[in-house]
């Protein structure tokens, strides 16, 4: 990162240089690229749900970089100063179609084609993934997608979530269509063959990407700063006035959109280099606040497996590909998927400021709705995970989706079974009170206890009186009470199955 702020920020979209002077701060980068005339990009729900928005940007990504996609309707779009977008537009056009778009209209992937253009670009950042291989049954074309031999791909996909081409269909479940049915989109999604040599934007992924650029816009009422350094970021906080942090704007881009709520100043700290380090010691994981959840996932690579739970269920993955640890835990939701999981692993909070940093336990932090220990000129850091992890794990998540919803309830629980008792168990909860929870009773009831049925249901009685569930339209308090009893039965009969097993 450069020290001076970018005096003329500037935005690369589709290969070109485009001005983002007198760009509000609270402009979306959709509403930016809108008025740019680049109308491919629609909003369809405008707090990341729908993926309508979709456009892909360039990530670091070792040496080189790769093409990610996000929600353009949530981030502000002074944001990707000095950044590099490819909208549907730029994929292809009236001259020749990308090999998605030509995909998805041979299969029949588009009818109204509002949703269509979100698709083609999510489809695309899994089509440029690096390492998306073909299973031993599927087909791998170096030249185009539509020398891949098969019809819908249906009866050779290895399980229901990849294809034979190794496409990962979770590279979809941020975007919703009304009219199509999923059917075709999959085809299309299967269809797919490996870049060609040729392919620009496969090319693009062996030079680094743009590094971020500070920058400082204002209209006079509103400012958005990106700071170029951590310190610079905490004296920010620690100014008199009013002042947010966003990430990937997962959370802030809906109030914004859809309560037109506006900040006097928004600080930037998604790529500052200090809340970007994941380290794995002895004793503890730590995971710097302002990476990604799918960089997280990829670079942790299952080695906190109740970690690797949570992942897939946790929004989307254009919710992903922006959202942070750091952002989910420090908006103090009581139904934010992250928490009962960090709970569970008896997570610390590494908080900063300019007075120093101090690390507090997670089962401290939370004070009231919204509310946290944490002080308003100090930001979210890191989080430590302490080692060894118990040998039993899971995270239940309660929702009316499968993927890419809020929970009515979430449980996770981190237990260690020797000879038959529980020596130790951990469980942590989100949705059942004005806070997420540590079970501590159920806790107790457990340990020193033989792993039984009797031993389940018994402490399933006191997990099912735990918080002050309530009455909303996601859920009743009666069904969230029988959510928390059946958790912990469900988590017996699977770890029962597993010591069987072994």
């Amino acid at each position: 990162m450069t020290n001076s702020p970018s005096q003329s920020p500037q935005i690369t979209v589709n290969g070109t240089r485009r001005s983002l002077a007198r760009t509000p701060s609270y402009l979306s980068l959709l509403d930016y690229l809108r008025g740019q005339g680049l109308t491919g990009a629609k909003e369809g729900c405008a707090e990341g749900e729908c993926g309508a928005c979709s456009v892909l940007v360039s990530r670091p990504d070792g040496a080189g970089s790769s093409w990610v996609a996000v929600n353009a309707c949530l981030p502000p779009a002074v944001g990707y100063d000095g950044q590099e977008i490819v909208t549907a537009e730029g994929l292809g056009g009236s001259d020749g179609l990308h090999p998605v778009q030509e995909e998805m209209a041979h299969r029949g992937g588009s009818q109204c084609g509002y949703c269509t253009p979100g698709f083609v670009c999510s489809m695309a950042a899994e089509y440029y993934r690096a390492d998306r291989a073909p299973t031993a049954h599927g087909a791998d074309s170096a030249t185009s997608s539509t020398t891949v031999a098969m019809d819908t791909g249906a009866e050779t996909a290895t399980d229901h979530e990849h294809g034979p081409n190794g496409f990962d269909l979770h590279a979809l479940s941020g975007n919703l269509c009304r009219c199509t049915g999923y059917r075709p989109i999959r085809d299309a999604a299967y269809a797919l063959g490996r870049p060609s040599a040729q392919d620009p934007l496969a090319h693009r992924r062996n030079e680094p990407a743009p590094e971020a650029v500070p920058t400082r816009v204002t209209d006079g009422m509103h400012e958005f700063v990106r700071p170029s350094t951590l310190h610079e970021a905490m004296t920010l906080l620690g100014d008199d006035r009013e002042t947010r942090l966003v990430a990937g704007s997962t959370d802030w881009g809906v109030a914004a959109n859809l309560l037109m709520a506006r900040s006097p100043v928004l600080v930037a700290i998604d790529r500052l280099p200090e809340l970007r380090e994941l380290h794995e010691g002895p004793d503890h994981v730590e995971i710097g606040a302002a990476l990604t959840l799918s960089e997280i996932e990829r670079r942790l690579d299952g080695r906190v497996p109740l970690l690797a739970e949570l992942f897939p269920q946790f929004a989307s993955r254009l919710i992903r590909n922006g959202a942070t640890l750091g952002g989910n835990l420090g908006t103090g939701s009581p139904i934010g998927d992250s928490p009962p999981v960090l709970l569970a692993l008896e997570s610390q909070l590494v908080l900063a400021s300019t007075r120093g940093e101090r690390v507090v336990p997670l089962a401290d932090y939370f004070t009231g709705y919204r509310q946290t220990i944490r002080d308003s000129d100090e930001l979210i850091k890191a989080v430590r995970i302490p080692l060894p992890l118990a040998a039993s794990a899971a995270f239940h998540k309660i929702a009316k989706r499968r993927f890419d919803d809020i929970s009515s309830v979430a449980v996770a629980f981190a237990v260690d079974i020797e000879d038959g008792v529980v020596r130790r168990a951990r469980i942590g909860l989100g949705g059942v009170a004005a806070t997420p929870l540590r079970a501590y009773e159920t806790e107790a009831a457990l340990e020193g206890r033989p792993w039984t049925l009797q031993t389940a249901q018994a402490a399933a009685r006191v997990l099912g009186a735990t918080g002050t569930p309530m009455d909303d339209h996601r859920a009743s308090s009666r069904y969230r009470a029988a959510m928390l009893r059946t958790a912990l039965l469900k988590f017996h009969s699977q770890t029962a199955t597993q010591e069987v097993d072994a």
